[in-house]
Formats: C-alpha cells, structure tokens, sequence
C-alpha cells in the first residue's frame, strides 16, 4: 500500500461497508469452492463425512490467508477495491498482519454467538435462521455506540475503514 494521508480520508459510509461485504460474499463462494475441490481432489474424499473437520479447517485457513494477505497487502480485497473503501490502522499506516489477524478473529462476532447459541439450545426450524440474524443485527447496530460509526470489530482491533471516493 502507498502510504496516504488518511486522516485526510473519511470514514467509509456504513451502507458502503455492508455491500462491500455482501459483494465478499459472493466473491469467497468462488474462493472456498475452489479450495474445497483441491482438498477433496487432493485427498480423494469421496464422501462428505470423510475428512469433515480437515476440511473446515483447511477452509478457515484460507480464509484468514485471504484477508490477512490482502488488509496487509494494500488495504483491500476485490470487494473492497469495488466500493472504494480501505482498511488501515487507526493512525492511518497499513495494517500489520498480528492486527489483521486480530481483525479477522473479532468479525467471526458477527455470526459466531449466534450460531454457538443456537447449537447451545438444540434450536429446530426457523429459530435456527433467527437466532444467528438477531445476532448479526445486533453486532450491526454496535457501528451506532462509536463516535466515528466504526464496528466494533475495528475499535477492538485498532483499524478503520475508509472511503477513497
């Protein structure tokens, strides 16, 4: 990442931020498949349960590569390039990987304690959608305790996302 005068960049406006992330989404569909086809390629997994957790792990593993290498390699990932924003460190440098990595674990937030919760209380049906939805709606409205409207994620991990627009 060139280094820029962040300070002189505002915060990236949150609906910019949500559809970057909905843009991610469906750009790490291709990411994760491709990974999950060289894995079971690999590996000559012919059955779903065969190698179950080496392939959850393998596909975690990609993931933080992917967002750690990209956050620390310019700020962004193609999703991010798309909607303009960057991520850097709260004093405006480029994120260093221990940061990024930090970053990385704290968005799991976003879904995991809902997820855990549902597991937690054997849910059926469509509590298994609400729990998990009431959970990313509620890390969502954290953006409205920060003076800066910035995740909380991003407080706790020491960085902000910009808009370069």
């Amino acid at each position: 990442m060139t280094d820029i005068n962040a300070e002189a960049f505002d915060n990236a406006p949150l609906k910019r931020r949500l559809f970057s992330m909905l843009y991610e989404g469906m750009l790490l569909f291709g990411v994760l498949f491709i990974s999950g086809w060289l894995f079971s390629t690999l590996l000559q997994q012919r059955n779903a349960l065969y190698l179950r957790h080496g392939l959850e792990l393998w596909l975690f593993i990609v993931l933080t590569g992917y967002f750690v290498w990209f956050w620390c390699h310019g700020g962004q990932t193609l999703a991010m390039k798309t909607w303009r924003i960057r991520l850097v460190a709260r004093d405006g440098g480029p994120v260093r990987p221990l940061r990024a990595l930090g970053r990385f674990l704290l968005a799991w937030l976003w879904c995991m304690p809902g997820l855990m919760l549902a597991w937690l209380l054997q849910v059926q049906g469509w509590l298994l959608v609400i729990i998990p939805a009431a959970n990313f709606l509620l890390w969502m409205s954290t953006v409205y305790l920060d003076p800066q409207r910035q995740f909380l994620h991003d407080r706790l991990a020491g960085t902000r996302i910009i808009s370069l627009s």
